[in-house]
């Protein structure tokens, strides 16, 4: 095996073992989140003409737990590592900054898809759902797995010990969630809100996630998956420069 699939095979491995608490716990919090929000908000709220609040909630919530799951996935990690020193085995091989980042982020990318699948097949049966762009909706999952795998890369790299990790994740990861209209529409806001909304890339990833399952958003798809695809870009390009300096790894 190469030291690309044997990183990848690691990272897989490292999350698939304790499945229990890093596959089926996302689930059922979003499953709780569903429940409620739903039993509170189905007649009062609806954001799309003819569209359930219930259909409107699901896609975010599915969104939601990918992301937060693909981001917990490289930076627990890569910060376990370093604190217990298994870091110097995984940087003694010849391996390329580029093999690094790709087995880190893709193995972020399959565990967030594995909690949106697991979400999906518990609930699919309960919403009605009618995915008619299926296609937006699998481009929109990979980029925003894959730009969070980036970002939790870049926070193992950053952060020494898991508190700063938990302050990256409560302070920043965890608000641009909530506020990228995740269980509300931004129209729904005041102006001011709306504008501030439009700067946060967590929303276009939710909406044009939500475009391939009701075939209707606030921005159009192109437009997100425009915004999407350079945010992880520029996010890719930095921590692969992280690397090659070996910022707060090799130092």
């Amino acid at each position: 095996m190469s030291g690309f699939s044997t990183l990848l095979y690691k990272e897989v491995l490292r999350f698939w073992k304790v499945s229990l608490q890093t596959i089926l716990a996302p689930v059922i919090t979003a499953l709780l989140y569903l429940l409620i929000f739903s039993h509170v908000l189905e007649d009062r709220v609806q954001v799309y003409e003819q569209i359930r609040y219930t259909s409107f909630l699901l896609p975010g919530l599915v969104m939601m737990s990918m992301l937060q799951n693909a981001f917990a996935n490289s930076s627990s990690s890569l910060i376990q590592s370093k604190i217990t020193g298994n870091i110097v085995f995984i940087l003694l091989p010849p391996l390329a900054e580029l093999e690094f980042f790709g087995a880190y982020v893709l193995a972020s990318v399959v565990r967030g898809l594995a909690v949106g699948a697991g979400v999906l097949a518990l609930t699919i049966w309960l919403v009605p759902l009618s995915l008619p762009h299926p296609l937006w909706s699998l481009a929109f999952a990979l980029l925003g797995c894959t730009m969070l795998g980036t970002l939790g890369l870049i926070a193992g790299i950053w952060a020494e010990k898991f508190d700063q990790l938990a302050g990256f994740q409560n302070f920043l990861i965890q608000p641009m969630t909530f506020l990228a209209g995740v269980f509300y529409s931004i129209h729904s806001l005041p102006a001011i809100w709306q504008s501030v909304s439009r700067f946060n890339p967590f929303f276009y990833m939710i909406d044009g996630f939500r475009y391939g399952f009701l075939g209707a958003s606030d921005v159009p798809p192109l437009h997100s998956l425009a915004i999407v695809g350079g945010c992880t870009l520029a996010l890719a390009l930095f921590c692969l420069t992280l690397l090659k300096t070996g910022y707060k790894l090799r130092h």
